[in-house]
């Protein structure tokens, strides 16, 4: 009748897809649990409302990656053969841009307002902070303007008091948030008289469109006739305050899954979605829970993580299997993260050797430090792998800026790590720490009493720029306090005992002649001045904080700190470290974050344990629900074969400690796992 090729809608899916995709118009929330086709659902919905006569200009798609849109509306174009520059379909911040070059007046911008990247955002607003109040970028203790404008755009997402959050997330700064907010108040004025608009702008302006101008509020509401809105559980409040103006008239369908919602630390609000039947009265809840990825033994694990949960009515999950029956996931209890490497090795080249493709297993963990000893196992064994969360470990940026220091502890005539270290300081670049290591030098041709001690000598400090002069003070105190430790070594290591805050955590006074092992000197040098350093400068300081945490367990292996040094170059050379040919069969290790909205055969989670996986960090905080989702994530991965590691001790973390049994694995029952110890194993 419209003349769309024909469907069989029916044929083509389930009856619970059926049911969502028929929905009559009205409030749906579509709860799609992992691997059970969301996105052939959202696709043949779509298609549904173009043969229902709806105009594919009466559609908005909002999705949280440019790749989705476009996959969908490519599927919708092979469905119906409707082109899909036709639809409103692409990410809320795309979506956004559109709409305020149509309504420029309202977002107080000129139609041809540009758009800032990240770095472009804080080199304005760093520029602000100079112009308004020089001497506060030249306090050391003072947050530089990425760290602020991180905590600025957490809090133009959530909709919460700019102080609140500048108070809760910058509560280590000396002095109040006053001045802060005067950074921000003059931030926003410079874009505007520029005709600039960051990231954040794209969603705050759009929100103050649909508020502030009831002709177009009530435009948008007539024009879009139908929302989708895809992945709902990530949507922060900023988000979901748009699109409930937008859905006036309740037309809106969001489809997600409440129990895959974790990155709350980015803003979503996992309440956005299990409170949408509120907001919308006489929402029809469609329940999608038919799995196409996973065995049933896999699932039936899955199911016990999420039968522990606080309940939310309506909101209940349990997933159903159409595969046939495979083996159970199995929990090998090891006796530490040492031992757990080993294991993994051992049991990748076996599944190897019976035919599967190394490309086929995916060792998912936590946080980044969790696998660096496996990272050693597999170099070891000439297992190759690809790490593709990013970086690998010993190549992030803060692990290098500390080995940086290690490197020129252990040999100071390594210029380079030393070059590394000075380039930190502000204001100094290649070419000015150069003129500060020849002045080192010739101090101590004179003086004869190390290059490390050269560097505090007043010559050296005349090299030093203003800006820099306090920040190379404390850099050389704790190069110099590692100095001493290392000079005074003794044969037998004194055993580490770190703090669970490595940058509160006041230093004990000492003898001056204590010796240190490899890992005291790491811990020295990170509670030294890179720690203030690393805090001032990263939004994500507590993420790298834990990472520096993992380098002190990994140092604690080593009694000699060359011996240290040695293995990270040897590690970081190995072949199997280089990015892989695209016909190359590697091994695939990540973060379980990273792996959200992917499926591997097989699938290896370490450290399955309190401290772990939930991290530390998480249960002090309250945060426990979240690493359940993320447990809950990293098992619905895995199609065929699921192993689970839980490690009793740990040496990647706060030093040599116990590990409790996973919380989460102690609420199942032992019925849907099967459980191989092997603490008690020597491999």
């Amino acid at each position: 009748m419209h003349g769309y090729p024909p469907v069989d809608f029916k044929a083509e899916l389930n009856e619970a897809q059926y049911a969502a995709v028929t929905s009559p118009r009205g409030p749906a929330l579509v709860l799609a649990g992992a691997g059970s086709g969301k996105t052939r659902t959202l696709t043949y919905r779509v298609a549904w409302l173009l043969h229902q006569g709806t105009k594919p200009w009466d559609i908005l798609l909002l999705t949280f990656t440019n790749k989705s849109a476009k996959e969908m509306l490519e599927r919708v174009e092979d469905l119906t053969g409707v082109p899909r520059g036709q639809f409103w379909g692409g990410t809320f911040h795309s979506i956004a841009q559109r709409i305020l070059r149509r309504n420029a007046t309202a977002a107080e911008r000129s139609p041809d307002f540009t758009i800032l990247d990240q770095k472009e955002s804080e080199q304005l607003f760093s520029g602000i902070i100079k112009e308004i109040d020089g001497a506060f970028i030249k306090d050391k203790t003072n947050p530089k303007a990425p760290v602020i404008l991180d905590a600025y755009s957490h809090a133009r997402n959530t909709l919460r008091p700019v102080v609140d959050v500048m108070n809760e997330r910058l509560d280590w700064m000396k002095g109040g948030p006053e001045k802060l907010l005067k950074f921000c108040e003059a931030y926003e004025a410079a874009k505007k008289s520029r005709n600039v608009c960051d990231f954040d702008d794209l969603l705050v302006l759009w929100l103050q469109v649909l508020e502030k101008d009831p002709v177009a509020l009530a435009h948008y509401r007539q024009r879009f006739q139908h929302l989708l809105v895809d992945e709902f559980q990530d949507t922060n409040r900023l988000q979901s305050k748009i699109i409930d103006l937008l859905a006036s008239e309740h037309q809106i369908m969001a489809v997600g899954d409440d129990a895959q919602c974790i990155y709350t630390w980015r803003g979503a609000d996992w309440e956005n979605i299990v409170t949408f039947p509120q907001r919308h009265p006489g929402t029809q809840i469609h329940t999608i829970d038919i799995n196409y990825r996973s065995t049933p033994e896999i699932l039936s694990f899955a199911n016990e993580i999420l039968a522990h949960r606080p309940s939310v009515d309506g909101f209940e999950r349990k997933l159903k299997a159409v595969r046939g029956s495979g083996m159970q996931p199995t929990l090998f209890t090891v006796g530490d993260t040492s031992q757990q490497a080993k294991l993994i090795g051992r049991k990748i080249n076996q599944l190897h050797q019976e035919g599967h493709a190394l490309a086929d297993i995916h060792i998912l963990y936590r946080a980044h430090y969790q696998s660096i000893e496996l990272q050693m196992e597999l170099n070891a064994l000439g297992i190759p792998f690809v790490i593709t969360s990013g970086h690998k470990f010993f190549d992030l940026i803060h692990v290098k800026d500390i080995l940086a220091h290690l490197r020129f502890i252990h040999n100071p005539n390594d210029s380079v790590a030393l070059s590394r270290v000075l380039c930190l300081l502000p204001k100094i670049g290649p070419i000015g720490a150069d003129k500060i290591i020849r002045a080192a030098q010739e101090v101590d041709a004179t003086q004869r009493r190390g290059l490390v001690r050269a560097l505090r000598d007043p010559a050296v400090l005349k090299k030093v720029t203003d800006v820099a002069k306090d920040d190379f003070n404390d850099l050389t105190i704790t190069l110099e306090d590692m100095l001493e430790g290392i000079e005074n070594a003794k044969q037998v290591p004194t055993p580490v005992n770190p703090s669970t805050d490595l940058f509160t955590h006041a230093r004990e006074k000492q003898d001056e002649k204590i010796s240190r092992t490899p890992a005291e000197t790491v811990r020295v040098c990170i509670e030294g001045w890179y720690g203030t350093h690393m805090k001032t400068l990263f939004p994500d300081w507590k993420d790298r904080e834990q990472d520096l945490t993992g380098l002190i367990g990994f140092a604690s292996k080593f009694s000699d700190l060359g011996d240290l040094i040695a293995q990270v170059v040897l590690m970081n050379g190995e072949t199997s470290n280089k990015d892989p040919e695209p016909e190359e069969d590697m091994l695939k290790l990540t973060t379980i974050h990273q792996s959200k909205g992917l499926e591997f055969p097989i699938v290896f989670v370490l450290g399955v344990a309190d401290g772990l996986l939930p991290l530390t960090r998480a249960i002090e905080e309250g945060d426990v629900e979240e690493e359940r989702r993320l447990f809950y994530v990293a098992c619905t991965r895995a199609e065929n074969l699921l192993y689970l590691f839980a490690p009793r001790f740990t040496t990647s973390g706060e030093g040599y400690r116990p590990l409790d049994p996973c919380r989460f694995i102690e609420e199942m029952s032992p019925d849907c796992y099967d459980l191989a110890d092997y603490a008690h194993r020597r491999l």
